[in-house]
């Protein structure tokens, strides 16, 4: 395999140790500066640069962005998922993952378990956002901070008022979020490799600090992690589009609850605690990967006019609660489930004698309109969502 590691610190611990672990498995390999890359859209076939020449072929590319470069350096791994070059990262996942509110959007859709979050603009809306997630102690992110920058306990409301404005007003955004008391100055980091955590490991902040980030000095010890934590962990990597991920968690009263999902995760700390070859299970899934790499099937699979991809909720009060895969109907109007997600749970390619849950979603691939005739109209689903909040339609 020819692999180009994409870094712009060739001599990080990281690096070095995922080229080492590539070398020593015969692999052919290159760390190439990310901003040194070119864009070519002028010829027939999508094509790279690099330091003003073709860039030769590779069979994979494993992405390490670092946050200040993240627009460019998505567009450089966007060209080559465009040139058909195996990724574990795609450009989409980097840069979902980089913009904290974005990724609590699209984790939150998907029922992975968060500190509850709230973003709010206006000053009127900012005490009631901080009552919303429970008041006080009160944690407030920026929306683009790393390695624990950014991110502010504040013990009072009047004191996360005075934050909140304060950073609104040099034009900078923030979350509100719920402070896990149980899990003060601890977390989860968990390294995520396919469909799997190879290695995991608890950090544990020094003194009275809350934020246990290694690079504040926290302690890190190696874990085991159980049977819930686990599936939450490569859950929340494969919804953000991330093969490769550091999923950092805290330990809540009811299970995990995820903080970030990290697309260029460190490997010193976790490969200390834990005495891992991280670096190594890293090469090796891209290796068994290369010939069957992630496609977009929103490219591919809505090329046959009237088809394509959608996702079909069973609701509660839907007939087919209770039923098998088999006898839904789903076959008969040309349809096909491709997965099916019940909570934090995925069960691919289900079996038609699968029994269907209320609330399963199912990712369907056939006739758009038979799919579109499963779904109820947007005011219905308002409607349902207002009343699980007590909400009167008219606050909306």
């Amino acid at each position: 395999m020819k692999l180009a590691i994409l870094s712009r610190a060739p001599r990080s611990y990281s690096t070095q140790r995922l080229r080492t672990a590539a070398v020593e498995r015969g692999h052919d390999v290159k760390v190439l500066n990310t901003l040194r890359f070119g864009i070519d859209l002028t010829g027939e076939e999508p094509d790279l640069l690099f330091r003003g020449k073709q860039l030769s072929t590779y069979d994979a590319v494993l992405p390490r962005i670092g946050n200040s470069i993240t627009y460019f350096g998505t567009a450089v791994v966007r060209q080559f998922e465009q040139m058909d070059v195996y990724t574990p990262n795609t450009s989409y996942g980097i840069a979902n993952s980089r913009d904290k509110l974005r990724a609590t959007q699209i984790l939150s859709r998907h029922k992975i378990p968060m500190p509850a979050t709230t973003f709010v603009q206006d000053r009127a809306d900012v005490i009631p956002a901080i009552e919303r997630v429970g008041g006080a102690p009160v944690v407030i992110k920026l929306l683009e901070g790393t390695q624990g920058i950014g991110v502010i306990l504040a013990p009072t409301i009047k004191v996360a008022e005075a934050i909140i404005e304060t950073l609104q007003s040099t034009r900078q955004n923030v979350l509100i979020q719920s402070f896990v008391k149980e899990s003060k100055g601890r977390d989860i980091r968990a390294l995520v490799v396919g469909d799997r955590v190879v290695a995991a490991m608890r950090r544990v902040a020094q003194g009275d600090e809350f934020r246990s980030n290694v690079h504040r000095g926290g302690s890190v010890e190696p874990v085991e992690l159980d049977e819930e934590f686990e599936r939450v962990a490569v859950r929340s990597a494969q919804i953000m589009g991330l093969r490769v991920a550091g999923v950092d968690m805290l330990e809540g009263r009811r299970g995990p609850q995820v903080m970030e999902v990290n697309s260029s995760p460190g490997l010193e700390g976790i490969e200390a605690a834990t005495k891992l070859d991280v670096a190594g299970a890293i090469i090796d899934y891209i290796d068994n990967q290369v010939a069957f790499p992630d496609i977009d099937v929103r490219q591919r699979l809505t090329v046959s006019t009237g088809y394509g991809v959608a996702e079909i909720v069973v609701h509660g009060g839907s007939d087919m609660v209770g039923k098998k895969l088999g006898e839904s109907g789903l076959d008969d109007r040309d349809i096909t489930v491709l997965t099916l997600h019940r909570g934090t749970q995925v069960i691919p390619n289900p079996r038609n004698k699968t029994v269907l849950e209320g609330e399963d979603r199912l990712l369907c691939f056939g006739k758009l309109e038979e799919m579109r005739s499963m779904i109820p109209d947007r005011k219905q689903k308002r409607v349902r969502r207002l009343m699980k909040k007590n909400l009167p339609p008219e606050a909306s």
